[in-house]
């Protein structure tokens, strides 16, 4: 089958997932790996978004934290202050699932501005729980689409910690959690170099070179020794992926009879 490289992307980072993972999900390319994830190989996962929605269900992709679809399709809603003090800062969920606008080499992530702060040439959504997810979640997936404007040598501004500096950075100010331990993009998927905690592509797509991720990222990026190919998406992948974003489209648009949208609110029950 036919896919494009954003599929690919999409499928890539859901295979990271398992039944085991309690999962914060950002919203965008992260909640489509992670119900692509639930809706094939790891129904048991459990998804909470910042809004305090915990073990959601939903049929089509929220469009923001505050999605009704979110509420009535979880297990329970809490409130924003026990999500973070109790679950997150508790140390009770075991990872985070976030995006960005721009990523350095040590995987810290800027959602805040482009250019500089006082008078940027883009102000970005902001950080949000970004930050605390980022530091306190078990470990930290990334995906992003990879580009010389987001993939940069220096971010103009540090909305989340990855590895800082590198090295033992996080450990150096007392985080004890591991932070970003894979990155995957429309090229390739990336993970922090044991030591020194710089990016490098481990596995890179089907038809893709190692010539047009170097051509797109802002460093000069780290290949591992052995570099895989990741396993092209499957005929159900797909399927499901994109049954999925149909569903999300129809369901944004207004399209269909009320019934139709309550039975899409409800997965059909």
């Amino acid at each position: 089958m036919t896919y494009t490289a954003n599929e690919m992307m999409t499928v890539a980072a859901a295979r990271a997932l398992t039944n085991d993972d309690v999962c914060f999900v950002g919203i965008g390319a992260p909640s489509a790996a992670c119900n692509l994830a639930r809706l094939t190989h790891a129904p048991d996962i459990t998804l909470i978004y910042e809004s305090g929605t915990i073990a959601t269900r939903p049929n089509v992709l929220p469009l923001s934290i505050g999605d009704g679809e979110l509420c009535e399709t979880a297990l329970t809603t809490v409130s924003v202050p026990e999500m973070f003090r109790y679950w997150l800062q508790g140390g009770r969920i075991t990872l985070g699932f976030l995006g960005g606008a721009q990523i350095d080499r040590f995987a810290n992530l800027n959602t805040t501005v482009v250019g500089p702060y006082d008078s940027p040439r883009v102000r970005l959504p902001g950080g949000g729980g970004a930050p605390e997810i980022a530091t306190h979640c078990g470990q930290i997936f990334i995906i992003m689409a990879q580009g010389r404007r987001g993939f940069v040598d220096r971010l103009d501004f540090v909305t989340s910690m990855g590895h800082g500096e590198g090295g033992d950075h996080r450990e150096r100010l007392g985080v004890r959690t591991r932070g970003p331990t894979k990155v995957i993009t429309d090229l390739c998927v990336m993970e922090p170099d044991p030591v020194t905690k710089e990016l490098t592509v481990v596995s890179i797509h089907p038809g893709v070179t190692r010539d047009k991720i170097v051509e797109n990222t802002g460093w000069p990026i780290r290949f591992a020794g052995t570099v895989a190919e990741t396993p092209a998406p499957t005929e159900r992948e797909l399927a499901v992926l994109r049954d999925l974003q149909e569903r999300t489209r129809r369901a944004h648009a207004g399209e269909g009879t009320a019934g139709e949208q309550a039975a899409a609110r409800t997965g059909g029950k």
